[in-house]
């Protein structure tokens, strides 16, 4: 192996165990900025030591050794020492030394409750929505600040700097690692599964540059979404998140043409749809439906996506059922795309004049005004009603909307297919 095989052999490992890693040093240290550091630092032993002596039969455990000695070596000299010292006087060397075996006792606990406080500090509502996928994706996703910029299409100097704040901040304010509990744990959960679904989503549907899709943030988002699930088995919408995930995934292959350019889901070869995926997807749905608890909006949502993949054809879609679900999904997380996605739904089912009339009665929302699927959406419905010349004005506007370019591209393709 060379050494640049050596050295991707290494980041493959590490993105795999990282969360783990950060998770487990962060009960030992307390600290989310020193754990990453820790992590880092074994990374760094790893490239030095494994093109040399290979991969080890388990590299995490040797990673999360790694940085378990540099944790004791920073406790017994550094600063959370000399600290003791001020405190405790005499007592500190006895103080030190118990600090250390608790390390050292550390290391063979269960990694997943840490990997689920973890998870909500990333998440915590004191960051920005941008810090917490930042943070998320760094700490739990294992991804480069230069990763991670290149997939939301920013400067790494403005990724690296919100990690940077978002590492002081819970610092300032103290963010305690634990699980939330009581009231508190619902909302929380939320900002965790708004996260990963936001990651999932920019790589499923790129909101701007020139790529349809950006995959490996879909698989990072799944990844998140399975860990996830596993560690809170008992809460329905982290399996909902999950299935709708899968599902939504499963269509990956047949999203774009030999071109790359966007085919619609009606248009889409179902046979290259990943089989596997929908049984996973529907197998999560089905679970997490079996809880017993009123069906919140992912596991909504997931029932939507699990009515389109288990169709063998777009011509046997369950119209009806799809409305009536986002009919639900209205009523529990009401929002303006919410009803765009339902008068669409009503369209197929009872006709494009009756989602025609629920569309236009989206027309004044606020939310909507550079939406582009707004007047993609009148655009198809007025052309199944034959009105070509304003159809083929709402393609045009919602191509001057759209920030991805091969989405913009099909919309002036749809736009010049009717001209006269």
């Amino acid at each position: 192996m060379t050494g640049s095989e050596s050295h991707r052999a290494v980041h493959a490992v590490f993105r795999q165990e990282s969360g783990k890693l950060v998770a487990g040093l962060t009960r030992m240290v307390r600290d989310v900025g020193l754990a990453e550091e820790l992590a880092q630092d074994a990374l760094v032993v790893a490239l030095e030591t494994w093109p040399e002596s290979g991969v080890p039969d388990n590299p995490g455990a040797w990673l999360m050794a790694c940085a378990k000695n540099r944790a004791i070596n920073r406790l017994r000299r550094g600063k959370m020492l000399e600290r003791k010292h001020e405190q405790l006087g005499r007592e500190a060397d006895d103080e030190a030394e118990r600090a250390v075996h608790d390390i050292e006792d550390a290391i063979d606990d269960d990694i997943g409750d840490d990997l689920l406080r973890l998870l909500f500090i990333a998440c915590h509502p004191v960051l920005s929505t941008e810090a917490r996928v930042a943070l998320t994706l760094r700490l739990l996703g294992g991804l480069t600040t230069e990763e991670i910029a290149r997939a939301f299409l920013v400067p790494e100097s403005t990724v690296s700097q919100r990690i940077v704040r978002a590492k002081r901040m819970l610092a300032e304010e103290k963010v305690p690692f634990e699980v939330p509990r009581g009231e508190e744990l619902g909302p929380r959960l939320a900002s965790v599964l708004a996260v990963v679904y936001l990651v999932f989503n920019e790589g499923y549907a790129a909101s701007a540059g020139d790529d349809l899709m950006r995959p490996a943030l879909c698989d990072d988002a799944l990844r998140l979404g399975r860990t996830l699930a596993q560690l809170v088995p008992r809460e329905p919408e982290a399996y909902g998140l999950l299935a709708l995930m899968e599902l939504s995934a499963s269509r990956a292959a047949a999203r774009a043409g030999p071109d790359g350019e966007p085919v619609l889901l009606l248009d889409q070869d179902r046979t290259l749809w990943d089989g596997a995926a929908i049984e996973r997807g529907v197998a999560a749905l089905s679970y997490a439906e079996a809880l017993g608890a009123p069906p919140g909006p992912y596991v909504l949502q997931a029932a939507i996506a699990a009515c389109h993949a288990l169709a063998r054809t777009a011509g046997e879609t369950d119209w009806a059922r799809i409305a009536s679900l986002y009919g639900e999904l209205a009523k529990v997380n009401p929002s303006p795309v919410v009803a765009l996605n339902r008068a669409m739904a009503v369209s197929m089912a009872e006709g494009p004049a009756a989602g025609l009339a629920l569309v236009d009665a989206l027309s004044d929302e606020p939310l909507l005004h550079r939406y582009h699927l707004l007047p993609a959406a009148r655009a198809e419905l007025l052309e199944k009603l034959g009105r070509a010349g304003e159809a083929r004005a709402e393609w045009e506007r919602a191509a001057s909307l759209a920030q991805n370019t091969k989405q913009r591209e099909r919309l002036l393709a749809r736009a010049a297919a009717l001209e006269p």
